[in-house]
């Protein structure tokens, strides 16, 4: 079993603190430091505004170090102005703990023991949500984080909304936030993600006491409502962005375009049919008009048929910036043989739009919809043939 003085300088080694953001905690606060302190010194408070007496206790216990200042403004700011500090200061690292007394201190010696295996990544202290006490609302949060995470980064991961975390502050502070609330520790995640930062996870012990003793900064309307909204932005950024820009980095890179080759498209456990209706529905999601939900409805489809979920998800990317217009200008030539008599006209130039073709809407979806059925169709034939003719060589050599 690792002693204390072993975590002790583990915390030295590491460069490591322990940042608690407090709002009106002084009840929790003073017994969550003692517990922290027994691990480590490097503890950093943040008073986001707090009303009783949380400075004046934090000032009698004089190794640890204050951030300070008069108004309310989220936990995430108090994160983000910890983490500037921290970095100041000369640590590369910070685990956050919330000084509410739900987190137990004694799971700090399992992050500094998977931040030695794992040293470029965040690690969140997973939560048992099963457990009776859990409130109903926490759970219903827990599983809807999770969901929304995935979509946004490809990453499975067991407790998104968990804040008891170890975070490589080194490597986010060039990052530029723009939360300032609870919603923070969604946008940290996902944009660490998006930047190659390694997201993993450990088991951690959780308390939550009764009903009646439960205090919650968390106000459901409000907070979950800008949750779903910078879950909305972030959808789009993958979508628009983050999901293209992977897809080309990954074809310009030899190394991963090989493993995706052979793990992917060439994958033992799933049969060349399989394989093969999953690049076409890629293509077809990619291509049928619901923007904006695509590769959501994409996502439930692959998972509801029990497809090769990558393939899918690679294959829509066919609807990336640069081939919209011609996607557009496609379908609504192809729905003018819909249209009988009185097709509309529509000149390919860089000036293509949805505006621009707001007037014969019912003739881009019929084309579209049928591009979708063709091109996806087309799609899966090849793959199945490629996919034959790959095995085939190999066979051979």
């Amino acid at each position: 079993m690792t002693s204390l003085d072993e975590v002790r300088a583990k915390f030295d080694e590491w460069q490591t603190c322990v940042i608690i953001p407090t709002y009106n905690n002084a009840a929790t606060l003073g017994g969550v430091i003692a517990d922290v302190a027994a691990y480590t010194d490097h503890i950093i408070v943040v008073n986001d505004g707090s009303i009783d007496n949380t400075e004046e206790l934090v000032q009698r216990t004089p190794y640890v170090q204050l951030i300070s200042y008069p108004d309310n403004v989220g936990k995430g700011w108090a994160l983000r102005k910890a983490f500037a500090y921290a970095v100041e200061q000369g640590y590369r690292y910070a685990i956050t703990i919330d000084a509410d007394g739900q987190h137990f201190a004694k799971d700090l010696p399992a992050f500094m023991d998977r931040l030695e295996s794992n040293q470029a990544a965040i690690i969140i202290g997973s939560r048992n949500m099963e457990q009776s006490s859990v409130p109903a609302k926490s759970s219903f949060g827990h599983k809807f984080s999770n969901f929304w995470f995935k979509v946004e980064t490809g990453i499975d991961s067991p407790d998104t909304q968990s804040g008891y975390r170890l975070y490589p502050i080194y490597l986010l502070k060039d990052t530029k936030f723009i939360t300032r609330k609870y919603e923070f520790e969604i946008e940290v995640l996902v944009r660490a993600a998006w930047k190659g930062v390694g997201i993993d996870s450990i088991p951690v012990s959780v308390y939550y006491p009764p009903r009646e003793l439960r205090v919650s900064h968390f106000r459901p309307f409000k907070d979950f409502a800008r949750i779903s909204i910078l879950n909305t932005v972030l959808v789009f950024i993958t979508i628009v962005y983050i999901r293209p820009r992977n897809l080309f980095r990954m074809l310009f890179d030899k190394k991963k375009a090989n493993l995706f080759l052979h793990e992917h498209l060439l994958h033992p456990h799933h049969s060349d049919p399989v394989k093969a209706a999953s690049i076409a529905l890629g293509v077809f999601m990619g291509i049928i008009p619901i923007w904006g939900f695509q590769m959501l409805v994409a996502v439930f489809l692959a998972v509801l048929f029990r497809l090769n979920k990558a393939l899918v998800l690679i294959s829509s990317n066919i609807s990336i910036p640069p081939m919209i217009p011609l996607i557009i200008f496609g379908s609504y030539k192809l729905g003018a043989i819909w249209m009988g008599s009185n097709p509309g006209h529509l000149e390919f130039s860089r000036n293509i739009s949805l505006e621009s073709i707001r007037n014969n809407l019912k003739q881009y979806i019929l084309g579209s919809t049928t591009l979708a059925i063709l091109a996806g169709a087309i799609a899966g034939l090849l793959a199945f043939g490629l996919l034959k003719l790959f095995k085939k060589k190999a066979v051979l050599a």
